[in-house]
């Protein structure tokens, strides 16, 4: 660990990239498929959440193994409909060279990489929800990212855009920054707050 130097951490949905249009599509596809009942807004309202989680909120009580199934599959459809939100890729590149990078998200490994991979953005560990790992709010994959590259939790920061984001890094006991750009409501309780990922480097003294 560099002396300098910080663990970010971040969300990849309304943090990194700009879904929405995808998800919209995704769902409206798995909705019509599957004969679910509710509607995108629904949906919407609980992302961050590991995807069968969010099944299990709205009450679906279709075989969630298929769903997801579907879902993932007409996501990939769709890629072309994500969007990096500004100065994502050069401000990555930038804080590569001094700082650890990781990914922490709700969204599947394989979707995951196959979106980094469009962009070209390289991060040093992405933590998807997995076996063992509980996800958010639970504080199980950045606590598994911070073992894995060996950090200071007081120099670790989750950048995030949704409550569950803020539970998991309170959970985590690990700093917060609340995307102002993404998809949640801001609260007063985020102190530390940022406009564009630019802003991150206010917080890296």
């Amino acid at each position: 660990m560099k002396k300098d130097s910080y663990l970010l951490i971040f969300d990849l949905d309304g943090v990194l990239i700009n879904s929405k249009i995808n998800m919209l599509h995704a769902w409206n596809k798995t909705k019509k498929i599957h004969n679910i009942k509710n509607n995108f807004k629904s949906y919407f309202s609980n992302i961050g959440l590991p995807f069968k989680k969010i099944l299990e909120k709205l009450n679906v009580n279709q075989n969630k193994n298929l769903i997801s199934k579907t879902y993932k599959e007409e996501s990939l459809k769709k890629l072309n409909k994500i969007k990096l939100y500004k100065n994502v890729s050069k401000t990555i590149k930038k804080l590569k060279k001094k700082h650890k990078l990781a990914i922490v998200t709700s969204k599947d490994l394989f979707r995951t990489k196959k979106i980094l991979k469009k962009f070209n953005l390289k991060f040093d560990i992405v933590c998807s929800p997995m076996i063992g790992l509980k996800g958010k709010p639970y504080p199980d994959q950045l606590n598994y990212v911070i073992k894995k590259l060996k950090f200071d939790k007081k120099k670790t920061y989750y950048i995030g855009d949704m409550p569950v984001d803020f539970q998991a890094s309170n959970s985590c006991k690990i700093n917060f920054i609340f995307a102002k750009y993404g998809y949640g409501k801001d609260f007063k309780f985020y102190d530390k707050k940022i406009n564009n990922i630019e802003n991150v480097y206010r917080f890296l003294k």
